[in-house]
């Protein structure tokens, strides 16, 4: 049973050969601790609801709990070298647990499709593989088919802000094996760790990272292009005073977080993608 603490680690594999439990229990302590991190403007956390009227705390920690099972599942079709169709189905048949756990709420349909190729190229590829191999895994092995997927007619808020702004959107940043992760993510993670940073601040600094650089189709749903760019701009601002190095960092992050609530924008797409630096990080 899942427990609004962060769950432990399962016994190590073996060197050479991953281990689809240990894959879909980091994918649930990466998403718990996105979830749990405060300040990080307009979202969820144990702190406050964020933008959100329809969820809380309480509503995440439910669906990571429908959640369990899913991961170390979709890892084991990783090691069948499964088509994007089983993987596919597996997600939805996961979704559908999602939201009967959540009374219809949307809290993990980004990190079921994101972290879920992740955690079946994990499965795919030896322990040892790095981050960026795991990345670029997915665009190997799936992009061409992501990309040929039709995406159905208005599913999905990504979808439709990619239809009338012309942004990317989680699938095309998946199948180009997650560039902003490689890039702008975790770099900005281990940059931070590297100066002396708790776990958490670095996750916070990832956090501001990402959402200084992405075309975070979330904030283009309940902003628009201005909307997208008074984050950005704020992201921008909050880095280049020092980030989490500042010491007025927090004071800094929680009058932008006020704010992105006034404006009622909440960077969804960002926090999917700190969701999958965290995953990949924890190697």
């Amino acid at each position: 049973m899942l427990t609004l603490e962060r769950p432990s680690a399962p016994p190590a594999p073996a060197p050479d050969r991953p281990s689809t439990e240990r894959i879909g229990a980091r994918a649930i302590r990466a998403l718990y601790d996105e979830v749990a991190l405060f300040p990080k403007p307009g979202l969820v956390s144990r702190v406050d609801t964020g933008s959100h009227a329809d969820m809380n705390f309480g509503t995440f920690m439910r669906s990571l709990q429908a959640l369990q099972d899913y991961f170390p599942a979709i890892a084991r079709l990783g090691t069948q070298h499964a088509p994007l169709a089983e993987l596919r189905a597996l997600g939805r048949a996961a979704e559908q647990r999602m939201l009967a756990a959540t009374s219809g709420v949307n809290t993990h349909r980004g990190a079921i499709f994101n972290l879920g190729l992740l955690c079946a190229a994990a499965g795919l590829r030896p322990a040892s593989a790095t981050p960026e191999q795991l990345c670029l895994t997915v665009a190997e092995r799936w992009g061409d088919e992501l990309l040929a997927a039709a995406e159905p007619a208005a599913s999905t808020h990504g979808a439709q802000m990619q239809r009338r702004y012309g942004s990317g959107g989680a699938r095309l940043e998946a199948a180009r094996g997650f560039p902003s992760v490689r890039e702008v993510g975790l770099p900005a993670w281990r940059d931070a760790r590297s100066r002396g940073a708790s776990l958490r601040l670095a996750a916070v600094q990832c956090f501001f990272a990402l959402v200084s650089e992405l075309e975070d189709t979330n904030l283009l749903w309940r902003g628009g292009p201005q909307g997208l760019d008074f984050a950005r701009r704020g992201a921008r601002d909050f880095l280049r005073c020092g980030g989490v190095f500042d010491e007025g960092w927090f004071s800094r992050a929680t009058q932008l977080h006020a704010e992105f609530v006034a404006r009622d924008l909440s960077p969804g797409g960002a926090a999917d993608l700190l969701g999958v630096s965290l995953f990949l990080a924890e190697r």
